[in-house]
């Protein structure tokens, strides 16, 4: 079975819904049969390399909200990541555009496979959110790289370039394309879609029933009519 998710590494929530989806799948009995792709989405195209600015100011500056309200809001977010096991630290986030983070993903599906993007999926959330570190910069992200796998220099020539500009923008296409207005966007066997990071019981209840709907067995149609049995008989 096939899960496909959309999601920004700028997207606190995404994290929370990456932990949560994950806590689902690893009580779900067919897990070693579901393949996760992690797919691209921008929530701010238009942010710059860097923003020189906390989140407060950015999310101030974008939203035209209160700081004081923002401030909640990012408490309020940093509480429910802890409660799956994330540490959150707005104050030292630096606020960065995604898109050469997202080519980097890409790059790591097709030189080492989907553990090694799903490795750097998860090291790119966890220096964006947990340690503080520009997820622009192309030396952090070939850093992230060699830890999964990749050759650091490799990876720096690829970021140089436009490499895997139009995976990342086929997925964003996509992604309208299916009607998906925010992240995290989960969708199981092109079947069902799942829109934020929905609790653990939620995503187990998906995964069952989108599997049990692949997994029918062939119903017989009751009829007479020629056919070939394994034993030769009736041919």
């Amino acid at each position: 079975m096939l899960v496909e998710i959309w999601s920004d590494i700028g997207c606190p929530w995404c994290f929370i819904g990456k932990r949560r989806f994950e806590a689902a799948l690893s009580r779900f009995e067919h897990a070693p049969e579901v393949e996760v792709r992690w797919r691209s989405y921008q929530l701010d195209p238009t942010l710059p390399e860097r923003f020189e600015g906390s989140e407060v100011e950015y999310l101030s500056k974008v939203k035209g909200m209160d700081p004081a309200q923002v401030s909640g809001m990012l408490q309020h977010v940093t509480e429910q990541a802890a409660g799956v096991g994330l540490s959150y630290r707005f104050d030292e986030l630096k606020v960065a555009n995604t898109f050469t983070a997202h080519r980097l993903i890409h790059l790591a599906r097709d030189t080492r496979g989907a553990e090694a993007a799903a490795a750097v999926k998860e090291a790119l959330l966890s220096a964006h959110f947990e340690k503080g570190l520009d997820i622009s910069d192309k030396a952090v992200l070939a850093g992230i790289g060699a830890d999964a796998g990749l050759d650091a220099e490799a990876v720096r020539e690829a970021l140089s370039g436009t490499d895997y500009t139009d995976s990342v923008n086929a997925d964003i296409a996509e992604a309208r394309a299916l009607g998906v207005t925010g992240v995290p966007f989960f969708v199981l066997d092109r079947k069902y879609g799942l829109s934020g990071a929905q609790p653990e019981d939620l995503f187990l209840q998906a995964l069952t029933q989108a599997w049990a709907e692949s997994h029918q067995p062939l119903q017989p149609v009751v009829a007479e009519g020629g056919a070939c049995a394994v034993d030769g008989s009736g041919c």
